[in-house]
Protein backbone atom coordinates (compact mmCIF):
# COMPACT_ATOMS: atom_id res chain seq x y z
CA UNK A 1 0.00 0.00 0.00
CA UNK A 2 1.26 3.50 -0.80
CA UNK A 3 2.54 5.52 2.16
CA UNK A 4 0.23 8.08 3.68
CA UNK A 5 0.70 11.73 2.79
CA UNK A 6 2.96 12.95 5.63
CA UNK A 7 1.53 15.50 8.02
CA UNK A 8 3.72 18.44 8.91
CA UNK A 9 2.75 18.13 12.58
CA UNK A 10 4.28 15.34 14.72
CA UNK A 11 1.59 13.14 16.20
CA UNK A 12 3.26 13.49 19.60
CA UNK A 13 2.23 17.16 19.55
CA UNK A 14 -1.06 16.63 17.72
CA UNK A 15 -2.34 14.19 20.35
CA UNK A 16 -0.69 15.76 23.40
CA UNK A 17 -3.33 16.26 26.15
CA UNK A 18 -4.21 19.92 26.63
CA UNK A 19 -5.61 19.59 30.14
CA UNK A 20 -4.20 17.93 33.24
CA UNK A 21 -7.24 15.68 33.64
CA UNK A 22 -6.53 14.07 30.25
CA UNK A 23 -3.05 12.80 31.20
CA UNK A 24 -3.13 8.99 31.09
CA UNK A 25 -2.41 6.57 33.97
CA UNK A 26 -1.23 9.15 36.52
CA UNK A 27 -4.35 9.20 38.67
CA UNK A 28 -2.76 10.40 41.93
CA UNK A 29 -0.78 13.18 40.24
CA UNK A 30 -3.84 14.32 38.25
CA UNK A 31 -6.07 14.29 41.34
CA UNK A 32 -3.70 16.45 43.41
CA UNK A 33 -2.92 18.88 40.60
CA UNK A 34 -6.56 19.28 39.60
CA UNK A 35 -7.41 20.27 43.18
CA UNK A 36 -4.42 22.64 43.34
CA UNK A 37 -5.35 24.29 40.03
CA UNK A 38 -8.72 25.32 41.45
CA UNK A 39 -6.91 27.68 43.83
CA UNK A 40 -4.29 28.70 41.21
CA UNK A 41 -1.77 28.91 44.06
CA UNK A 42 0.94 26.49 43.00
CA UNK A 43 4.19 25.61 44.78
CA UNK A 44 7.48 24.91 43.02
CA UNK A 45 7.13 21.44 41.50
CA UNK A 46 9.40 18.52 40.66
CA UNK A 47 8.11 15.91 38.20
CA UNK A 48 10.19 12.74 37.95
CA UNK A 49 9.83 9.32 36.37
CA UNK A 50 10.61 7.36 33.18
CA UNK A 51 10.54 9.09 29.77
CA UNK A 52 7.27 9.31 27.86
CA UNK A 53 5.00 9.11 30.91
CA UNK A 54 3.49 12.61 30.73
CA UNK A 55 5.77 14.85 32.81
CA UNK A 56 6.32 17.59 30.22
CA UNK A 57 2.73 17.27 29.01
CA UNK A 58 1.46 17.86 32.54
CA UNK A 59 3.68 20.92 33.07
CA UNK A 60 2.57 22.46 29.75
CA UNK A 61 -1.09 21.67 30.48
CA UNK A 62 -0.86 23.45 33.85
CA UNK A 63 0.61 26.52 32.16
CA UNK A 64 -2.07 26.58 29.45
CA UNK A 65 -4.87 26.14 31.97
CA UNK A 66 -3.54 29.02 34.07
CA UNK A 67 -2.78 31.57 31.34
CA UNK A 68 -4.47 30.51 28.11
CA UNK A 69 -2.95 30.95 24.65
CA UNK A 70 -2.73 34.75 24.82
CA UNK A 71 -0.55 35.13 27.92
CA UNK A 72 1.31 31.82 27.68
CA UNK A 73 4.35 33.13 25.80
CA UNK A 74 4.86 36.10 28.09
CA UNK A 75 4.29 34.22 31.35
CA UNK A 76 6.09 30.89 30.68
CA UNK A 77 9.77 30.23 29.99
CA UNK A 78 10.67 26.74 28.73
CA UNK A 79 14.25 25.47 28.75
CA UNK A 80 15.37 21.93 27.97
CA UNK A 81 18.62 20.03 27.49
CA UNK A 82 19.14 21.46 24.00
CA UNK A 83 19.38 24.96 25.48
CA UNK A 84 22.44 26.30 27.21
CA UNK A 85 21.62 26.05 30.89
CA UNK A 86 24.99 26.59 32.48
CA UNK A 87 25.58 28.83 35.44
CA UNK A 88 25.74 31.97 33.26
CA UNK A 89 22.25 31.32 31.86
CA UNK A 90 20.91 30.84 35.38
CA UNK A 91 22.44 34.17 36.42
CA UNK A 92 21.16 36.07 33.39
CA UNK A 93 18.26 34.69 31.33
CA UNK A 94 16.47 32.81 34.12
CA UNK A 95 17.11 35.49 36.73
CA UNK A 96 15.99 38.31 34.41
CA UNK A 97 12.77 36.46 33.52
CA UNK A 98 12.05 35.56 37.15
CA UNK A 99 12.64 39.09 38.46
CA UNK A 100 9.86 40.85 36.52
CA UNK A 101 6.58 41.06 38.40
CA UNK A 102 3.25 40.56 36.60
CA UNK A 103 -0.38 41.48 37.24
CA UNK A 104 -3.22 39.14 38.15
CA UNK A 105 -6.05 40.37 35.94
CA UNK A 106 -8.16 37.48 34.60
CA UNK A 107 -8.21 37.24 30.85
CA UNK A 108 -10.39 35.09 28.62
CA UNK A 109 -11.75 33.14 31.57
CA UNK A 110 -8.29 31.89 32.64
CA UNK A 111 -7.12 32.38 36.27
CA UNK A 112 -3.89 34.24 35.28
CA UNK A 113 -2.31 34.21 38.78
CA UNK A 114 0.24 36.94 39.65
CA UNK A 115 3.33 34.85 39.00
CA UNK A 116 5.22 33.40 36.06
CA UNK A 117 6.36 29.83 35.43
CA UNK A 118 9.81 28.59 34.45
CA UNK A 119 9.81 25.01 33.12
CA UNK A 120 13.23 23.33 33.26
CA UNK A 121 12.89 20.10 31.27
CA UNK A 122 15.54 17.38 31.71
CA UNK A 123 16.76 19.22 34.77
CA UNK A 124 18.89 16.23 35.80
CA UNK A 125 21.30 17.14 32.99
CA UNK A 126 22.04 20.55 34.53
CA UNK A 127 25.43 20.94 36.16
CA UNK A 128 25.62 20.98 39.94
CA UNK A 129 26.93 24.55 39.86
CA UNK A 130 23.92 25.67 37.80
CA UNK A 131 21.55 23.92 40.21
CA UNK A 132 23.23 25.59 43.17
CA UNK A 133 22.90 28.98 41.47
CA UNK A 134 19.15 28.39 41.18
CA UNK A 135 18.69 28.06 44.92
CA UNK A 136 19.05 31.77 45.59
CA UNK A 137 16.97 32.70 42.54
CA UNK A 138 14.10 30.48 43.74
CA UNK A 139 14.12 32.04 47.20
CA UNK A 140 14.46 35.64 46.04
CA UNK A 141 11.69 35.58 43.43
CA UNK A 142 9.31 32.99 44.91
CA UNK A 143 6.50 35.57 45.10
CA UNK A 144 6.51 36.26 41.36
CA UNK A 145 7.89 33.03 39.83
CA UNK A 146 7.24 29.28 40.14
CA UNK A 147 9.76 26.68 38.98
CA UNK A 148 8.76 23.33 37.43
CA UNK A 149 11.64 20.85 37.32
CA UNK A 150 11.25 17.80 35.07
CA UNK A 151 13.69 14.89 35.25
CA UNK A 152 14.07 11.13 34.82
CA UNK A 153 16.34 10.63 37.83
CA UNK A 154 15.48 12.53 41.00
CA UNK A 155 18.81 11.46 42.53
CA UNK A 156 20.57 13.85 40.12
CA UNK A 157 18.73 16.86 41.51
CA UNK A 158 20.62 18.37 44.43
CA UNK A 159 18.80 18.06 47.76
CA UNK A 160 18.47 21.85 48.40
CA UNK A 161 16.46 22.18 45.15
CA UNK A 162 14.40 19.03 45.64
CA UNK A 163 13.47 20.05 49.19
CA UNK A 164 11.99 23.33 47.92
CA UNK A 165 9.56 21.53 45.57
CA UNK A 166 6.41 19.47 45.78
CA UNK A 167 7.44 16.12 44.28
CA UNK A 168 5.27 14.13 41.85
CA UNK A 169 6.29 10.65 40.68
CA UNK A 170 5.09 9.55 37.26
CA UNK A 171 4.58 5.80 36.91
CA UNK A 172 5.59 3.78 33.83
CA UNK A 173 2.61 3.30 31.53
CA UNK A 174 1.01 -0.14 31.49
CA UNK A 175 0.56 -2.05 28.24
CA UNK A 176 -3.22 -1.59 28.41
CA UNK A 177 -2.93 2.20 28.71
CA UNK A 178 -0.48 2.39 25.82
CA UNK A 179 -2.61 0.09 23.66
CA UNK A 180 -5.75 2.17 24.25
CA UNK A 181 -3.95 5.40 23.34
CA UNK A 182 -2.34 3.89 20.25
CA UNK A 183 -5.68 2.47 19.08
CA UNK A 184 -7.27 5.91 19.52
CA UNK A 185 -4.60 7.44 17.28
CA UNK A 186 -5.00 4.61 14.75
CA UNK A 187 -8.75 5.30 14.55
CA UNK A 188 -8.16 9.03 14.10
CA UNK A 189 -5.51 8.51 11.40
CA UNK A 190 -7.16 5.57 9.61
CA UNK A 191 -4.44 3.03 10.42
CA UNK A 192 -4.76 -0.73 10.75
CA UNK A 193 -2.72 -2.64 13.39
CA UNK A 194 -3.20 -6.30 14.26
CA UNK A 195 -2.71 -7.72 17.78
CA UNK A 196 0.86 -8.82 17.06
CA UNK A 197 1.82 -5.34 15.84
CA UNK A 198 0.30 -3.77 18.96
CA UNK A 199 2.24 -6.16 21.20
CA UNK A 200 5.45 -5.44 19.29
CA UNK A 201 4.93 -1.68 19.56
CA UNK A 202 4.43 -1.96 23.31
CA UNK A 203 7.53 -4.15 23.69
CA UNK A 204 9.92 -1.93 21.70
CA UNK A 205 8.62 1.23 23.41
CA UNK A 206 9.33 0.02 26.97
CA UNK A 207 6.46 2.00 28.50
CA UNK A 208 7.41 5.21 26.67
CA UNK A 209 4.23 6.49 25.01
CA UNK A 210 6.07 9.27 23.17
CA UNK A 211 8.39 6.72 21.59
CA UNK A 212 5.45 4.48 20.64
CA UNK A 213 3.64 7.34 18.88
CA UNK A 214 6.82 8.36 17.06
CA UNK A 215 7.39 4.80 15.82
CA UNK A 216 3.75 4.59 14.73
CA UNK A 217 3.95 7.81 12.70
CA UNK A 218 7.26 6.77 11.11
CA UNK A 219 5.81 3.41 10.08
CA UNK A 220 2.67 5.08 8.69
CA UNK A 221 4.76 7.40 6.53
CA UNK A 222 6.92 4.60 5.18
CA UNK A 223 4.53 1.67 4.88
CA UNK A 224 1.04 3.13 4.60
CA UNK A 225 -2.11 2.53 6.61
CA UNK A 226 -1.62 -1.21 7.17
CA UNK A 227 1.30 -1.68 9.56
CA UNK A 228 2.83 -5.01 10.54
CA UNK A 229 5.08 -6.07 13.39
CA UNK A 230 8.05 -6.24 10.99
CA UNK A 231 7.41 -2.67 9.82
CA UNK A 232 7.54 -1.38 13.41
CA UNK A 233 10.78 -3.23 14.17
CA UNK A 234 12.41 -1.81 11.06
CA UNK A 235 11.63 1.83 11.97
CA UNK A 236 12.47 1.44 15.67
CA UNK A 237 16.05 0.30 15.28
CA UNK A 238 15.30 -2.76 17.42
CA UNK A 239 17.31 -5.85 16.60
CA UNK A 240 15.28 -8.78 15.18
CA UNK A 241 14.53 -11.37 17.85
CA UNK A 242 16.06 -14.21 15.84
CA UNK A 243 19.45 -12.42 15.83
CA UNK A 244 19.45 -12.21 19.64
CA UNK A 245 18.35 -15.83 19.99
CA UNK A 246 21.02 -16.95 17.52
CA UNK A 247 23.68 -15.37 19.73
CA UNK A 248 22.33 -17.24 22.76
CA UNK A 249 22.17 -20.50 20.76
CA UNK A 250 25.81 -20.10 19.73
CA UNK A 251 26.77 -19.64 23.39
CA UNK A 252 24.77 -22.73 24.37
CA UNK A 253 26.85 -24.75 21.88
CA UNK A 254 29.81 -24.28 24.20
CA UNK A 255 32.15 -23.66 21.27
CA UNK A 256 34.08 -20.41 21.23
CA UNK A 257 34.54 -20.45 17.43
CA UNK A 258 30.77 -20.72 16.87
CA UNK A 259 30.09 -17.82 19.24
CA UNK A 260 32.89 -15.75 17.68
CA UNK A 261 31.43 -16.30 14.21
CA UNK A 262 28.00 -15.12 15.41
CA UNK A 263 29.56 -12.04 17.03
CA UNK A 264 31.36 -11.23 13.78
CA UNK A 265 28.09 -11.55 11.83
CA UNK A 266 26.33 -9.16 14.22
CA UNK A 267 29.10 -6.57 13.95
CA UNK A 268 29.21 -6.96 10.15
CA UNK A 269 25.44 -6.35 9.93
CA UNK A 270 25.92 -3.06 11.77
CA UNK A 271 23.62 -3.77 14.72
CA UNK A 272 24.31 -1.46 17.71
CA UNK A 273 25.84 -3.59 20.46
CA UNK A 274 24.34 -1.48 23.25
CA UNK A 275 20.87 -2.25 21.89
CA UNK A 276 21.78 -5.93 21.50
CA UNK A 277 22.94 -6.11 25.12
CA UNK A 278 19.62 -4.63 26.28
CA UNK A 279 17.62 -7.20 24.29
CA UNK A 280 20.00 -10.04 25.25
CA UNK A 281 19.33 -9.16 28.90
CA UNK A 282 15.58 -9.60 28.37
CA UNK A 283 16.11 -12.98 26.72
CA UNK A 284 18.38 -14.18 29.54
CA UNK A 285 16.09 -12.98 32.33
CA UNK A 286 13.02 -14.59 30.74
CA UNK A 287 14.76 -17.89 29.85
CA UNK A 288 13.23 -20.82 31.76
CA UNK A 289 16.09 -23.24 31.06
CA UNK A 290 18.86 -21.14 32.67
CA UNK A 291 19.36 -21.42 36.46
CA UNK A 292 19.32 -18.26 38.56
CA UNK A 293 23.01 -18.42 39.45
CA UNK A 294 23.97 -18.55 35.77
CA UNK A 295 21.58 -15.71 34.99
CA UNK A 296 23.22 -13.62 37.70
CA UNK A 297 26.70 -14.18 36.23
CA UNK A 298 25.57 -13.27 32.73
CA UNK A 299 23.65 -10.17 33.88
CA UNK A 300 26.69 -8.96 35.82
CA UNK A 301 28.81 -9.20 32.67
CA UNK A 302 26.12 -7.42 30.61
CA UNK A 303 26.19 -4.51 33.07
CA UNK A 304 29.97 -4.30 32.89
CA UNK A 305 29.94 -4.40 29.08
CA UNK A 306 27.27 -1.69 28.90
CA UNK A 307 29.37 0.59 31.12
CA UNK A 308 32.44 -0.08 28.97
CA UNK A 309 30.51 0.82 25.81
CA UNK A 310 29.36 4.09 27.38
CA UNK A 311 33.02 4.83 28.11
CA UNK A 312 33.91 4.27 24.44
CA UNK A 313 35.12 0.64 24.41
CA UNK A 314 35.31 -1.41 21.19
CA UNK A 315 31.96 -3.02 20.32
CA UNK A 316 33.42 -6.26 18.94
CA UNK A 317 35.59 -6.91 22.00
CA UNK A 318 32.76 -6.18 24.43
CA UNK A 319 30.28 -8.42 22.64
CA UNK A 320 32.88 -11.19 22.41
CA UNK A 321 33.53 -10.79 26.15
CA UNK A 322 29.79 -11.12 26.82
CA UNK A 323 29.59 -14.25 24.64
CA UNK A 324 32.64 -15.75 26.36
CA UNK A 325 31.29 -15.12 29.87
CA UNK A 326 27.89 -16.50 28.81
CA UNK A 327 29.56 -19.74 27.71
CA UNK A 328 31.47 -19.96 30.99
CA UNK A 329 28.29 -19.34 32.99
CA UNK A 330 26.14 -21.82 31.05
CA UNK A 331 28.72 -24.59 31.44
CA UNK A 332 29.66 -23.72 35.05
CA UNK A 333 33.26 -22.94 34.14
CA UNK A 334 35.37 -21.00 36.68
CA UNK A 335 35.02 -17.26 36.47
CA UNK A 336 37.74 -15.30 34.75
CA UNK A 337 40.58 -14.08 36.96
CA UNK A 338 40.52 -10.35 37.73
CA UNK A 339 43.95 -8.73 37.96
Amino acid sequence: MAPLVPSSQPWVEKYRPRQVKDVAHQEEVVRVLTTTLQTADLPHMLFYGPPGTGKTTTALAIAYQLYGPDLYKSRVLELNASDDRGINVVRTKIKDFAAVAVGSARKGGYPCPPYKIIILDEADSMTEDAQNALRRTMETYSKVTRFFFICNYISRIIEPLASRCAKFRFKPLSEDVMTNRVLHICNEEGLSLDDQALATLSAISNGDLRRAITYLQSAARLFGSSISSTDLISVSGAIPEDVVKSLLASCKSGEFDVANKEVNNIIADGYPVSQLISQFLDVIVNADDIPDEQKARICKKLGEADKCLVDGADEYLQLLDVASETIRALFDMPQALVF
